[in-house]
C-alpha cells in the first residue's frame, strides 16, 4: 500500500498531518488516563466509609458475642448490639457502592474524552489516507497494464478539473479521441498525480497549444 505522495508538496503535507493525528491521540489518551485519575479519587469517601462500617460492625459483633455469653440475660442485652451490627453492615454496603459509581463514571468519562477526538482522527483524516493509499496502488496497477493508460486518460477526462486538464494539453479531448500517446500519456499522469503517483517519464505540466507538433 503507497502511503505517501510521490511528489513533496503533497508529502509534507502527509506527514505532518499523520504527525498531528498521532499527536491528537496520544494527548486525548494521557487527558483520558488523567480525568480517570482524578475521578478515581472521589472514591476515597467510598473507602473510608467502608471501612468505617467494617470496623463498627466488628466491634458491634465482638461485644454482641460477649454479652450474649451472659446468663440468663445475655440474648436480650446482645440484641441492640446486633442490630447496630448490621447497620455497620449497611455503612459497608453503601461505601462500597459508592466506589464502585465513582468507578463506573471514571471509566466512562475516560472513554468519552478518549473516543471523540479519536474517532475524529481515525474518520477525517486515516479513512481518507487509506482511501487514498488503496487508490494510488490500484493506479500503478492499472497503468502498469496494457490499455491502462488510455483508461487512466479517460478517467482524468472525466473527473479532474477542466483548467487541470486544459493545462496537460490544450486538446486533450481530440488528442484522446485519435489515441495520441503524448496526450494520453499526459492525461494518465494527471489522473495518477491526483492520488499521488508520479508515473515513469511523465511530461511536464507545460501546456501544449492544441495543433502543435508531437515530438
Amino acid at each position: 500500500m503507497k502511503l505517501y505522495s510521490d511528489f513533496r508538496g503533497p508529502r509534507a503535507v502527509q506527514v505532518v498531518g499523520d504527525l498531528l493525528a498521532l499527536g491528537l491521540i496520544v494527548a486525548s489518551v494521557w487527558a483520558a488516563v488523567v480525568v480517570h485519575g482524578l475521578v478515581t479519587e472521589f472514591a476515597a469517601l467510598g473507602r473510608r466509609l467502608e471501612e468505617a462500617g467494617t470496623g463498627f460492625r466488628g466491634s458491634m459483633t465482638d461485644i454482641g458475642s460477649t454479652l450474649a455469653g451472659v446468663p440468663l440475660i445475655g440474648s436480650g442485652i446482645a440484641e441492640p448490639f446486633d442490630g447496630a451490627s448490621a447497620a455497620g453492615a449497611t455503612l459497608e454496603s453503601v461505601g462500597r457502592g459508592q466506589q464502585d459509581v465513582v468507578g463506573w463514571i471514571a471509566v466512562v468519562a475516560a472513554i468519552g474524552i478518549a473516543a471523540l477526538p479519536v474517532a475524529a482522527v481515525l474518520l477525517l483524516w486515516v479513512a481518507p489516507r487509506v482511501v487514498r493509499a488503496v487508490r494510488a496502488q490500484r493506479t500503478t496497477a492499472v497503468f502498469a497494464r496494457p490499455g491502462g493508460a488510455d483508461l487512466l486518460a479517460l478517467r482524468a477526462l472525466t473527473d479532474r478539473n477542466p483548467l487541470e486538464v486544459l493545462a496537460a494539453d490544450a486538446d486533450a479531448a481530440g488528442g484522446w479521441r485519435r489515441g495520441d500517446p503524448e496526450t494520453i500519456r499526459a492525461l494518465a499522469a494527471l489522473e495518477a498525480r491526483a492520488v499521488g503517483v508520479r508515473l515513469s517519464g511523465a511530461p511536464s505540466a507545460t501546456i501544449r497549444p492544441a495543433g502543435s507538433p508531437r515530438a
